[in-house]
């Protein structure tokens, strides 16, 4: 029985600090980017979009067509670079919280 009880306080312990980790990821910026810097994505460790950003040197005169699906492609790029980097952040900081446990303690559901 105080196996339990002990493994209970472990999966308790590991519960908190996974949250607490989560919660200080979430606080972390992270920014990606595309078109050479003309496209800047930020989002948050948790992966909330923050802001997009366009240098207004991203056009050359008016934007035609092409140059709106351009645009398009490379807010989609940043994003995806910042979002990519976003959960490599939380690969790194919660790894040794939930790496190779498959979950909680292993346990089937968890």
């Amino acid at each position: 029985m105080k196996d339990v009880q002990k493994m209970m306080k472990q999966a308790q312990k590991m519960a908190a600090e996974m949250q607490k980790a989560q919660a200080e990821i979430a606080e972390v910026e992270v920014e990606g980017s595309a078109g050479g810097g003309a496209v800047r994505a930020t989002v948050t460790g948790d992966g909330q979009v923050l802001s997009v950003v366009i240098d207004p040197a991203f056009f050359e005169g008016a934007p035609d067509a092409d140059d709106i699906e351009i645009l398009g492609d490379s807010v989609t790029a940043a994003l995806n670079d910042a979002l990519t980097k976003a959960r490599e952040l939380q690969e790194q900081a919660l790894g040794p919280l939930g790496g190779g446990m498959g979950g909680l303690g292993g346990l089937p559901g968890m």
